[in-house]
């Protein structure tokens, strides 16, 4: 015990031992101890000696510390010291006053003893299972040391943490410890974990991590929080970044809607610290991060979404007009927004309608246009507004189209800034960087729109006092071209690059751009002298836009001009630069260094204005269109010729197939109408079968109630003729009733010949639609269903004429059953035999009307089936007409097919003839004693080898 305190108190007698002398017995009292004070004494002087004698202590006692940790877990104490012990000899924490070459040496010390701990992964999960101790001492200490692993060795470490059960997750319960030290460190360390690995960023995500982080922001007073406020924002780019699946969760969990509150800004927005700053420009990006451009479409526009309905545009739009905010913090802010708006159709038609707070108000556009113009504001803001302005018109028709207005006569107000005025006076302003900012900007108002091109055509500009009025396409080409003053500011490279942009995108794809062009007689000898003069470095980029431009007037050129057209202009570049030369000046382009710079991304990045020359979209236009200017100057007239009528081929063959495919679509149509008309007209027979059956059931039960009553009568009948009584007695009142019954009788007989002459009409209807099915069951379509339908109707005609018989049969037993009263009316009958005869007759009327009805509800059904196989008829007429326009096609087809067999037989006996020359050719040469191997000696040869081979084998 002695020798710890003196080790620890500095104090002891005799001559000092060496640091590795003292550590080396600090290292034997531990392995050797048996008590855990001992023991503990000695880890606690390793932890003391660790940071000045680090070699020595990482070398010595790694092993020794390690042990501690897996023997004595039961005391914190010991556990703590081993794993401070152990930090201080891996982190490599920068000291303030450190030269480069020794804190490389300190980091190399740290590298080389995480890689002897990690040796066996078992170390890991050791350290894992000691952040689940809820004691100060333990889990404080375990969280940096696992920190400090991770800065050293990532990769490693987090493959070991991925294998571990339960890792990620016993990491996630830091987030939730009371203690803020352990907590914060936690976000530390949470951050290196998920530093370049999606599979941990997942599990951590689905952790509930959002939520967690979410409630610290919030907790710790979002934007105006400190440095814990950071970290979290740090994890969750961390979690967000490059990661479709954790974008997914956020947006899908509602956690953008979180986020609004982050971006509510006072009036007074001076005097904001450091940390705040830094905050709001973390948050910013996290929203950039989930509606960048390099996600999938559909994320990006779900999340656009999102944040205009919960508000989140509204409040970054109110940031963006506010005064006071900072510089950079408005860069980034109108950065943010540009990437909100970016395709989005809604969201760009609310950016329009943002004004500012000025008196008169502005629109938020106008305001941004002149900050990108004026040469004072800083380079990064007037590239953020660019950028804004781009995306604002990236894929919006209307806004381009609004843009364009500005600039036309009619539109122009003489009392307002408006957006065409501004990009005008940047495009012809004395600074260049205006210049090529203006052109980017106006080149994406005509980005693929044809109409806006025309219409830009139109604009007029006023030069000068007294002299008439330009248009924009000609004062483009004056700077490039014409006036000292203007050739001088036009000798800038930047502008010059900005305005050939400009018109290269002006007149692509635009055949009336390019006659408007070409005809003004200066512009192209103007091209073809800045293409064939050998120029230094800086200008051959002007050299290869030059190119382009004279490219885009070769290929898109309608040849209305004849001075000008397709065929003169490759003359004119085979005389005056030669193919070759102007193919390689083209190629000058891509080659650039910046242009692979620009193709990477939309946003236009530049570390300083004089790299400031391609557009992100110009690059797209530059790659689609090189390849094809390079065949186009190639390419003789034949060939074009050749390729025009191709290309009219393959337009009427695509028109063809159009005017096909909608037939197709109107056939489906018709036959999707008509399977829907049968399949109600099964479902309406099915229902008339099932009341046809409920009804035959019911007819079953009267025909049996029926004969008991007729039983029961002729019983009572037999009765009452035995019997002696007054005969002549008669009642008045049944014969009133006889009387009133043979009235309906009679009734009914009349109306039972009626049906019976409507069910004659009904048969005769039947056989001519029996006929008309039989004539059309050859046809393309409803043949089937027309004989399915006239077997119904068939079905029908007899259940209603059985029907008919079994009403017919109860009239003749009713009639029957009238006489019998009659005859026994004669005979003297008891009062109260009489009245039971009258309710039985009455009953039997009853039951024969709802027969009736029933009858007359059949029929109409049958009616209304008929109307319907006449509305079948009309569909399949047209469906014939149909076939027969199909079939005439068919032939036209099959003639074509004719014809171009008929010209291979003819390409055949070409190649026959080919062959005889060829012969006679060959033949000459072996006369004049040259050597010549024919096919039929090559064939030859192949056999005699391969006889000779078959034979080899046989032997």
């Amino acid at each position: 015990m002695n020798f710890f305190r003196g080790v620890i108190s500095g104090q002891a007698a005799g001559p000092q031992p060496s640091g590795a002398e003292t550590i080396q017995k600090l290292c034997d009292r531990v392995a050797s101890s048996t008590l855990l004070e001992d023991r503990r004494d000695a880890v606690r002087a390793l932890k003391s000696l660790s940071k000045k004698y680090r070699m020595e202590v990482g070398t010595q006692a790694m092993d020794h510390l390690i042990n501690i940790l897996q023997t004595d877990r039961s005391d914190s104490e010991i556990l703590g010291y081993a794993l401070d012990t152990l930090y201080n000899v891996i982190c490599n924490d920068e000291e303030e006053e450190q030269d480069e070459s020794a804190q490389k040496q300190a980091d190399d010390l740290g590298l080389q003893f995480t890689d002897t701990f990690i040796q066996d992964p078992e170390h890991v999960t050791l350290l894992l299972t000691l952040l689940e101790e809820f004691d100060f001492h333990v889990r404080w200490p375990g969280v940096k040391l696992l920190t400090a692993l991770l800065k050293n060795q990532g990769p490693q470490i987090q493959g070991i943490i991925l294998v571990s059960p339960m890792g990620v997750s016993r990491l996630m319960d830091l987030l939730a410890d009371s203690r803020e030290v352990i907590r914060n460190d936690g976000l530390l360390l949470l951050q290196q974990l998920t530093k370049s690995n999606a599979a941990i960023q997942k599990i951590v995500a689905f952790e509930n991590a959002f939520e967690r982080l979410l409630d610290i922001i919030t907790e710790e007073g979002s934007s105006d929080g400190g440095i814990v406020v950071e970290d979290c924002l740090l994890l969750l780019l961390n979690l967000l970044k490059n990661n479709s699946s954790n974008q997914n969760f956020f947006k899908e969990g509602s956690y953008i809607q979180r986020m609004k509150p982050w971006f509510e800004v006072g009036d007074d927005n001076s005097g904001w610290s450091a940390q705040k700053v830094t905050n709001l420009h973390l948050m910013l990006q996290l929203v950039r991060v989930m509606v960048s451009p390099v996600n999938s479409p559909g994320a990006t526009a779900s999340c656009q979404k999102s944040m205009f309905q919960c508000g989140l545009l509204q409040q970054l739009c109110t940031i963006l007009m506010a005064t006071g905010v900072p510089a950079d913090i408005l860069t980034e802010t109108i950065n943010t927004v540009s990437e909100v708006i970016r395709g989005s159709q809604v969201n760009q038609d609310y950016f329009a309608s943002v004004n500012a707070p000025s008196n008169p108000p502005r629109p938020a556009i106008v305001v941004l246009l002149m900050s990108m113009v004026n040469e004072r504001q800083p380079f990064v803001l007037r590239c953020a507004v660019l950028y804004c302005f781009q995306c604002f018109l990236y894929k919006n028709q209307k806004g381009q189209g609004e843009i364009v207005a500005t600039l036309l006569p009619s539109t122009i107000d003489a009392n307002s800034i408006s957006a065409g005025q501004l990009l005008c006076g940047g495009l012809f302003s004395a600074d260049s960087l205006s210049n090529w900012c203006a052109a980017v900007a106006l080149a994406h108002a005509l980005q693929d729109n044809l109409t806006q091109k025309e219409q830009l055509l139109r604009v007029q500009l006023a030069t000068s006092l007294g002299k008439p009025p330009v248009s924009l396409l000609q004062q483009c080409t004056n700077i490039l071209s014409q006036g000292d003053k203007i050739v001088r500011r036009g000798s800038k490279v930047q502008t010059r690059v900005g305005l050939l942009m400009l018109l290269c995108t002006w007149i692509s794809n635009c055949p009336i751009a390019v006659t408007h062009f070409l005809h003004n007689q200066e512009n192209v000898p103007f091209l073809t002298a800045q293409i064939s003069e050998n120029l230094g470095e800086d200008e051959r980029l002007v050299q290869g836009l030059c190119a382009l431009l004279l490219g885009i007037c070769i290929y898109y050129n309608d040849n209305s001009l004849e001075n000008y057209t397709k065929e003169k202009l490759k003359q004119l570049i085979e005389k005056r630069i030669g193919k070759e030369n102007f193919v390689e000046k083209l190629g000058f382009i891509t080659k650039h260094e910046l242009y692979s710079r620009a193709a990477q991304k939309p946003q236009p990045v530049f570390p300083s204005p004089e790299q400031m020359l391609f557009d992100h979209e110009f690059t797209k236009l530059v790659k689609e269109l090189e390849g094809v200017i390079t065949k186009a100057v190639h390419k003789s007239s034949e060939e074009e010729k050749k390729e025009e009528e191709v290309k009219k081929t393959l337009e009427q063959h695509d028109n063809i197939v159009t005017q096909y495919k909608e037939l197709i679509r109107e056939q489906d149509a018709q036959l999707q109408e008509l399977k829907e008309q049968v399949a109600s007209m099964t479902s309406q027979n099915e229902q008339l079968q099932a009341t046809i059956t409920q009804q035959q059931s019911q007819i079953q039960q009267h025909k049996d109630q029926y004969n008991i009553l007729k039983l029961k009568l002729a019983k009572e009948n037999q009765g009452q003729s035995n019997s002696q009584g007054d005969g002549s007695q008669v009642n008045g009142l049944q014969t009133e009733e006889l009387t009133q019954l043979r009235e309906e009788v009679e009734e009914l007989r009349k109306q039972h010949s009626l049906l019976q002459t409507q069910l004659g009409d009904k048969d005769a209807l039947i056989s001519s639609l029996k006929s008309g099915a039989a004539q059309t069951a050859e046809g393309p379509a409803g043949g089937s269903d027309n004989t399915e339908l006239l077997q119904e109707l068939e079905a029908l005609r007899s259940q209603v004429q059985s029907q008919s018989t079994e009403i017919g049969q109860l009239k003749m037993e009713r009639q029957d059953l009238l006489r019998r009263a009659e005859v026994g009316s004669s005979d003297t009958l008891p009062s109260s035999d009489s009245s039971l005869d009258a309710a039985k007759m009455a009953e039997l009327e009853s039951r024969l009307g709802a027969q009736t009805s029933e009858m007359e509800r059949l029929k109409a059904e049958v009616k209304n089936l008929s109307e319907s196989r006449a509305e079948l008829e009309k569909h399949l007429d047209s469906t014939t007409s149909t076939v027969a326009i199909l079939q005439t096609e068919k032939e036209k087809l099959q003639t074509d097919v004719q014809e171009s067999k008929k010209e291979q037989d003819d390409l055949l006996m070409l190649l026959a003839d080919q062959d005889q020359k060829i012969t006679s050719l060959k033949k000459r040469l072996k006369e004049l004693g040259e050597t010549v191997e024919d096919e039929d000696d090559l064939d030859t040869r192949d056999q005699t080898d391969d006889d000779d081979e078959e034979d080899e084998d046989e032997d």
